[in-house]
């Protein structure tokens, strides 16, 4: 185990955890001696990444549903403190794309689910996740944001809004807090191979535009790469960094 990250013994709640980036932090988080709850929308995918881990040695604990509920994000809370004595580590990582549409091409329910996953969800869970890390004087928060949270040309209006707006959260957080031992960043993934499927629709205006832009994203990374900026920024490695939004892209952010 490293003896740089301090994750030892520490609770962590990753959302998302059943695929992706998400499952590919929480076993890293568990390969460096924290607790892990892992949640998910997809019970099959969550109960596979903590047989994963218990059979590696480790600690984790499931809390399955839709983390824009209210009753859902009381319980991952919930389940994490009572089953690992706290929460020291929160990442928001769970998210859905929209459809790439322009603002002129979408409908209420692809504007309200988007902004209700990548926004809302991450707002309720560090809402609730504070009074935990305020008590214990401690805390790290890494929210997953998107390239999309830089610029206005790597996904449709929902998604780019919703992840500007988590970016805007990260900063707020980390000015609110940061004399109360808690810190909060942000990782701005790029493209990354996960089981992520964007639902575009023919001809639609949003798709035309951005395919033009999708020249410079690069080599894609590998979920385990997001998990690792993911996981130093939650460690005792990056214990002043603070408010940062990082973008692991393999320099598209610099194009």
């Amino acid at each position: 185990m490293s003896s740089t990250t301090g994750l030892t013994g520490k609770s962590v709640v990753v959302t998302g955890a059943g695929s992706g980036i998400g499952r590919a932090t929480a076993l890293k988080f568990a390969a460096e001696g924290a607790s892990v709850l892992v949640a998910d929308l997809n019970a099959e995918g969550a109960k596979a990444v903590v047989s994963e881990i218990e059979a590696a040695g480790g600690t984790a604990r499931a809390v399955v549903g839709d983390l824009s509920e209210q009753s859902v994000v009381d319980e991952v809370v919930a389940t994490a403190v009572s089953s690992f004595g706290g929460l020291d580590v929160l990442v928001n990582n769970a998210g859905i794309m929209d459809r790439m549409s322009a603002a002129g091409e979408t409908s209420d329910a692809e504007w309200e689910r988007v902004i209700r996953i990548n926004l809302t969800a991450p707002f309720l869970l560090t809402r609730a996740a504070l009074p935990h890390m305020l008590a214990a004087g401690r805390g790290a928060i890494v929210n997953t944001a998107s390239e999309a949270s830089l610029r206005g040309s790597a996904a449709g209006a929902a998604y780019t809004a919703s992840k500007h707006a988590v970016a805007g959260l990260t900063k707020s957080l980390a000015v609110m807090y940061r004399d109360k031992g808690i810190r909060a960043n942000a990782i701005a993934p790029g493209g990354t191979i996960t089981n992520i499927q964007v639902d575009v629709e023919a001809g639609a205006q949003g798709p035309a535009v951005l395919g033009s832009y999708m020249g410079n994203v690069g080599r894609p990374a590998d979920a385990a790469e997001q998990a690792a900026a993911i996981l130093f920024l939650a460690s005792d490695a990056a214990s002043n960094i603070n408010g940062v939004i990082l973008p692991v892209d393999n320099g598209w952010s610099a194009v």
